[in-house]
């Protein structure tokens, strides 16, 4: 069920309007647009950060980005549409985050104060891509004010920014190597 792209360039969208999956066109800054361009924002930059992991916490991202083009087809065809057989994500795919961020979660020592972002290289990054989920995610809930969307996707997003929150520190050596805020430090 992939996609064919045979050219990447169609000229369609040189007056401000694209195509949803169920063929019609819309603005290009329309909301639910907006959404799909700040999931696929997130996908880029949990990308980014898979330069700097290897192994389980590669794994693990290697299917999230895979989940967050499942999210992006689902918002791309509008659930008004008939949902047999729809491409988008499912509750099986929000409860594998919430076990992976429980398991990794149990290795870590429970914080006593806020982190700052950084760290590790890849846990920088992700901390970097939790940003931009929790954007995404701030998109969708908007869009779902306005429109149909499917309740699974802001689990999904909601889910994804803690277990990148969680896989950052247990990148950051199980939590040691997390960089502690000090409040009013350099006051």
């Amino acid at each position: 069920m992939g996609a064919r792209l045979s050219r990447i360039y169609t000229r369609g969208g040189d007056r401000g309007r694209t195509g949803l999956a169920d063929g019609r066109r819309v603005a290009k800054d329309e909301l639910r647009i907006e959404a799909i361009g700040a999931v696929d924002e997130a996908n880029a930059a949990i990308g980014l950060a898979r330069l700097y992991t290897a192994g389980e916490a590669d794994a693990i991202l290697a299917r999230i980005q895979n989940d967050l083009f499942d999210l992006g087809a689902g918002l791309a065809r509008p659930q008004a549409e008939d949902t047999e057989g729809r491409l988008a994500v499912a509750d099986s795919q929000v409860k594998r985050l919430e076990e992976e961020i429980d398991r990794l979660n149990a290795e870590l020592a429970p914080l006593a104060n806020f982190i700052l972002p950084g760290g590790s290289p890849a846990a920088a990054h992700l901390h970097l891509a939790r940003t931009v989920v929790r954007r995404a995610e701030r998109r969708v809930v908007a869009l779902s004010r306005r429109e149909a969307v499917e309740a699974a996707a802001l689990r999904y997003l909601n889910r994804l920014s803690d277990l990148l929150f969680v896989l950052a520190r247990w990148l950051n050596r199980r939590g040691r190597a997390d960089v502690l805020w000090r409040p009013a430090a350099h006051r």
